[in-house]
């Protein structure tokens, strides 16, 4: 089958000789009609992750149809339109049973090589899923959008580990496609209000048009955190915010997350871009904030499903070319090179399936 496959750090090669899947006892074979370019993917494509060894077929954000079923496949058939979760849990253990599958002893994350596992991804024909982890998807999501549900779905976690009761005022921090999706999250949440920063001023203005009540510019060094609190006391009264939702993952940002919120909130950390941040202790404890970390999703998919159908939440403004994966291997340099106003590139590795 074709595929576009990481042969070794920062080289991608189109090959037409992998070797096509087949679904044993209890799995699903999905061709692919699309699939999106993570930040995680690019990282992975340089590297720096650790989590892309080469060689490996990358891409976790797919949608398609079902192409085969192993034995004991019960509620999918061939033709059915579908898309999966990233996460590939084992079910059994003892975070599965209580519904915490993104915690799974177990988990893999399809198109992720880290060394204690290799699983090639959907930047393929076809990939091959347990059928616990894949969803029927409505007639009316295209292939291209319903590819965006991995990233709506960690939205929704988002805010859902940030604990709402309703009418919470918010702050989204990082308007990159999980800060976007995370602004229309929170609304869906019922946040009365949702304020969007970041240092580009292209995203910001997508941020208002994604919904965000205000947009705030912060800079790229020299005093960004102040002003950054200095324009959420003014808009909060002097009070801050309920909860921040934290979707870059420096010292910074964070720092100007526990500045932003009031006495008593919730900082939700989504952003994991460095390993390590510097953390203003004191603050957190003599204003008890509650920092609360997020990993993936964990059953949100039929919310994300949901919610994108009836359009309460967006992504078609997100998406900023949809291309055959042949030339995927351009898309990839251009958004490792940090190109403007690029946000997500949609791959079709099948590209006729997209038509119907």
């Amino acid at each position: 089958m074709k595929a576009l496959l990481l042969s070794e750090y920062s080289k991608l090669d189109v090959t037409d000789d992998m070797p096509r899947p087949t679904p044993e006892s209890g799995e699903v074979l999905i061709s692919i009609a699309a699939c999106g370019i993570c930040g995680s993917d690019v990282h992975g494509y340089d590297g720096s992750s650790g989590r892309r060894i080469p060689p490996l077929v990358m891409g976790h954000e797919a949608s398609g149809k079902v192409a085969g079923v192993g034995e004991g496949v019960r509620q999918f058939a061939v033709g059915d339109r579908v898309t999966f979760d990233s996460t590939v849990y084992c079910g059994e253990c003892e975070y599965c049973r209580v519904g915490e599958v993104n915690l799974c002893d177990q988990r893999q994350v399809v198109g992720v090589s880290c060394g204690d596992y290799r699983r090639h991804g959907a930047f393929a024909e076809y990939v091959v899923v347990p059928e616990r982890i894949v969803y029927r998807l409505p007639d009316e999501l295209a292939f291209a959008e319903a590819a965006m549900l991995e990233a709506v779905s960690v939205g929704l976690h988002a805010v859902r580990e940030g604990g709402l009761k309703g009418g919470e005022t918010a702050l989204v921090i990082g308007a990159g496609m999980i800060g976007l999706l995370t602004l229309q999250a929170a609304r869906a949440g019922g946040c009365s209000r949702v304020f969007v920063a970041d240092i580009d001023r292209s995203r910001l203005d997508l941020a208002r048009n994604m919904g965000a009540d205000e947009v705030i510019q912060i800079s790229r060094t020299g005093g960004s955190g102040q002003a950054l609190e200095a324009e959420v006391q003014r808009l909060t009264k002097g009070k801050g915010v309920d909860v921040v939702f934290e979707a870059v993952g420096r010292s910074e940002t964070v720092a100007g997350a526990i500045d932003s919120v009031r006495k008593g909130g919730t900082v939700v950390l989504i952003g994991n871009i460095t390993p390590e941040v510097k953390l203003p202790l004191q603050k957190v404890v003599s204003r008890q904030i509650r920092l609360q970390g997020t990993a993936a999703s964990s059953g949100e998919y039929p919310q994300a499903i949901e919610l994108m159908r009836t359009g309460a939440i967006r992504v078609g403004p997100l998406i900023t070319a949809v291309a055959p994966l042949e030339d995927g291997p351009e898309w990839f340099e251009r958004l490792h090179r940090g190109e403007p106003n690029l946000m997500k590139v949609v791959l079709t590795p099948t590209a006729g399936e997209l038509a119907s």
